[in-house]
């Protein structure tokens, strides 16, 4: 049987079951701190195997794009934080102090790898340019991400010197990377081939480093000092901030005159926010009492974002389909 479309996908499931699970049997004691080292490790494996994974054909086909990826950063890390922290008079009384920490550090996250290309496939736009344009925003965000967040935030939040988790996190996510894509031409083909298994890995790593964050929260009080219609009034935060950006860059792309194909890539491209390096980075950059709160803007955007765009991007197909019958003369 089909599944129904509003229910979340299977991840999403297994990430509220993660979550659930850390508010019951949150780790103390000797296992957080054995959980730390393995949350690191399978981090840094996760991003040594998407540096292998990516092909340096696909970077070279795609970087010469220069407006298109512009579009992308700008989106990424000028216009979502620009209105995170302009929105702040409407958002803050929606949410918690906590969580509108969260939005801010949800703004200034890079784009997705995966989603966004598959997305971008679907739609049938400019591959190329979204596998570059994607996979930049992510290693930019390893120096982007701290730096906004220590401007938005400056030392609130229990976060550190930004300078300093720059380090950290290419420690653990930039130099697996380049590792990887390093060693891309002797396991690529293999890496490519076991497709089911980096899937496991990426989705793991997550669950993993979930479960760590919201144990150190849920043993510090999370949920007591979390009201319900705070959640509620996150959900529409993302809501709205998901629907503003998507908006602005349909229009803004049809007003540079970009093509149909540049378009899709520059609007699933610079939509989304990841949640697999946004995660451990969370884990870097803040406290841990209150890492668990900061990452739930980012769990609940990262579902709305899968959704709407799933919607969006078999639409920009129809409309790609219905023009090709027309264009070609009918067979006797």
């Amino acid at each position: 049987m089909q599944r129904p479309r509003f229910l979340p996908d299977n991840f999403m499931l297994l990430l509220l079951a993660t979550v659930a699970l850390a508010s019951l049997l949150p780790a103390r004691g000797a296992v957080a701190q054995g959980l730390g080292g393995a949350t690191t490790a399978a981090v840094s494996l996760l991003f040594f195997l998407h540096g292998a994974k990516l092909s340096r054909a696909a970077i070279l086909a795609g970087i010469g794009h220069w407006r298109l990826h512009a579009m992308v950063v700008g989106a990424t890390f000028v216009l979502f934080p620009l209105l995170g922290w302009a929105l702040k008079p409407v958002l803050s009384p929606l949410v918690t102090p906590e969580l509108y920490i969260g939005v801010l550090f949800l703004c200034a996250l890079p784009s997705t790898v995966q989603s966004s290309i598959a997305f971008t496939s679907v739609a049938r736009g400019n591959m190329p340019a979204a596998i570059c344009a994607a996979s930049g925003s992510t290693l930019m965000g390893i120096v982007f991400t701290p730096l906004l967040v220590g401007v938005l935030l400056g030392q609130n939040a229990g976060m550190g010197d930004p300078l300093a988790a720059v380090g950290r996190i290419a420690l653990q996510l930039l130099l697996p990377f380049i590792a990887g894509h390093l060693l891309q031409p002797v396991i690529g083909g293999f890496v490519k081939r076991r497709a089911a298994v980096l899937k496991w890995v990426d989705q793991g790593s997550i669950l993993l480093v979930v479960y760590a964050a919201f144990s150190h929260a849920v043993n510090d009080g999370l949920w007591t000092a979390m009201p319900l219609p705070a959640l509620a009034g996150l959900a529409l935060v993302c809501a709205v901030l998901l629907a503003l950006v998507m908006g602005l860059l349909v229009w803004s792309s049809r007003r540079l005159g970009f093509s149909k194909e540049d378009e899709i890539a520059i609007v699933f491209c610079g939509s989304k926010k990841s949640l697999v390096s946004g995660v451990p980075m969370a884990n870097v950059l803040f406290a841990a009492n209150v890492a668990g709160a900061i990452v739930l803007p980012l769990m609940l955007f990262h579902q709305m974002q899968l959704m709407l765009c799933a919607y969006v991007a078999r639409r920009y197909a129809q409309r790609e389909e219905s023009a090709v019958p027309a264009a070609l003369p009918e067979r006797a």
